[in-house]
């Protein structure tokens, strides 16, 4: 065994903080402590020590919020909101719009027909929160998510789309299990003309089997139809987002890539989320379904026939230089992707004619960065035409010239949201965030946190957090019954 380092995590009953450590055994990353009143715990952290180290390379602390809305009391991760303790700043905001649903899924606990009362912010709720994510300093958050529960229950959901745009958000998601959407073409024109940018689509797999045991009902083929609508309805930009579980839809992931490229008029992401594993269960249970990163990455190159290998993935923080970049360049602060690097892995399929392939057989990734640091040193000592010049040449020695002029010079030279854009619609993002649950919490990775919920009390709760600690307080404080519910939407 060998010690990686010592954090602090979460009780799984109490939920108090106490010591732990994260350590490599048997070439896996575990991660164990003990509460003083219920006992000694372990779980997996991550599939493979090879790639967690390989991972740490590519760290990149980012630029932490000017304007904190909560004070350190009880320390983390007691008081978000955010508080000054946190790293990093908002790259994606999420405001859950409802908890109202129509699917009752098995693996869900937060819908209101499970929790028995109804959290739906009115409009006005919804504009403070949009008004309080655009005041972060320095760097206001381009991207939200309107999230729920299932936000096409609610019939002013576009309305809430052209809000959110009007008010400075780039980028609108909409994620959604897809079944209005399968109903009906006009909806997903709707949608699009209100200003939403993506729909995050729930998509467990290419068969039935992981919908009947995750879901409770077959949906493969309401999928398809979904994608179809949102075709004709204007859309070129769908996430595929299936939530994987050992030995559920492990055996997918192959056929979930292809189905994503045979479908790239319209895919643009497949972002796989491993199981968080939320409630009481014992290590036994755990470890039938727990599947982490390393564990996706593996499965993948097996599963593609070497198509994607284990060396295409990176991490999320790779790209933070590119960002520092475009900033000295451009004199203004772009986001930065700064999470942890054991939070999120990914890599680009690019279109080669008929086919397709990883970024990195198009670009040193290594030299190419390393490049960019090296200009951004330059920038910062403000020699800005000579780190121009320095990236210039980095990029024709590190990048095929075909690749270089279509998609990697408009992002550099331009440095805006339409240059980022049009680099995501000529490719196919394979990704994979895994997100904490008490038994694999480590405080230093929420720390880092870059996806943030916004909250009706003027708080902004880093995700991991949010889901595991503060979730039910906040919907608590606002929550109707299903009466009330009914009067005020009668009213």
């Amino acid at each position: 065994m060998e010690l990686i380092k010592e954090t602090k995590s979460l009780c799984p009953e109490c939920l108090r903080v106490i010591d732990a450590r994260v350590y490599e055994e048997g070439g896996k990353v575990y991660i164990d402590k003990t509460c003083p009143e219920h006992g000694y715990f372990k779980d997996l952290y991550w599939g493979s020590y090879e790639q967690y180290r390989r991972a740490e390379r590519y760290d990149h602390l980012g630029t932490k919020l000017n304007n904190p809305r909560t004070k350190t009391v009880r320390g983390c991760p007691y008081d978000c909101g955010i508080c000054p303790e946190h790293k990093s700043h908002t790259v994606l905001a999420i405001i859950d719009v409802t908890n109202r649903c129509n699917l009752n899924c098995p693996i869900c606990f937060a819908h209101a027909g499970a929790v028995g009362y109804v959290y739906e912010p009115t409009k006005e709720q919804i504009r403070a929160m949009l008004e309080n994510l655009r005041a972060n300093d320095p760097v206001k958050p381009p991207a939200l998510q309107f999230s729920g529960g299932e936000p096409t229950v609610r019939e002013d959901l576009p309305e809430l789309v052209r809000m959110a745009k009007e008010l400075g958000f780039d980028h609108v998601e909409v994620d959604s299990n897809g079944l209005r959407m399968a109903e009906s073409v006009e909806y997903c024109r709707t949608l699009k003309e209100a200003g939403v940018s993506t729909v995050y689509l729930q998509f467990d797999g290419v068969t039935e089997k992981p919908y009947i045991i995750a879901r409770g009902r077959p949906l493969f083929e309401v999928k398809k139809r979904a994608l179809e609508n949102l075709k004709k309805g204007g859309f070129r930009s769908v996430v595929l987002v299936p939530t994987l579980v050992r030995g559920v839809n492990d055996g997918e992931i192959g056929d979930i890539i292809r189905f994503a490229i045979e479908h790239r008029d319209i895919v643009r992401c497949v972002n796989f989320q491993p199981v968080s594993i939320t409630g009481r269960i014992n290590r036994k249970e755990r470890e039938k379904m727990r599947i982490t990163i390393p564990d996706l990455m593996r499965l993948c190159e097996e599963q593609t026939e070497g198509l994607i290998k284990e060396e295409d993935w990176f991490p999320v923080p790779t790209v933070v230089p590119l960002s520092r970049l475009v900033e000295h360049l451009k004199d203004r602060k772009y986001v930065e992707f700064s999470a942890h690097p054991h939070c999120g892995m990914a890599t680009y399929l690019i279109e080669d004619g008929d086919k397709v392939a990883p970024i990195t057989r198009y670009v040193d990734v290594d030299g190419f960065f390393k490049a960019v640091e090296e200009a951004v040193k330059l920038a910062e000592e403000g020699h800005k035409t000579r780190a121009k010049l320095s990236i210039a040449r980095a990029a024709l020695s590190k990048i095929n010239f075909g690749m270089l002029r279509k998609y990697i010079l408009p992002v550099i030279w331009k440095g805006n949201y339409d240059s980022l854009r049009d680099i995501h619609m000529r490719m196919i993002m394979i990704g994979s965030m895994h997100f904490m649950d008490p038994y694999n919490f480590d405080l230093q990775r929420v720390q880092r946190c870059v996806i943030h919920y916004a909250t009706p009390d003027g708080r902004i709760i880093p995700f991991c957090t949010m889901n595991t600690l503060h979730r039910q307080a906040v919907e608590e404080k606002f929550k109707m019954t299903p009466e009330e519910y009914l009067k005020r939407k009668e009213n």
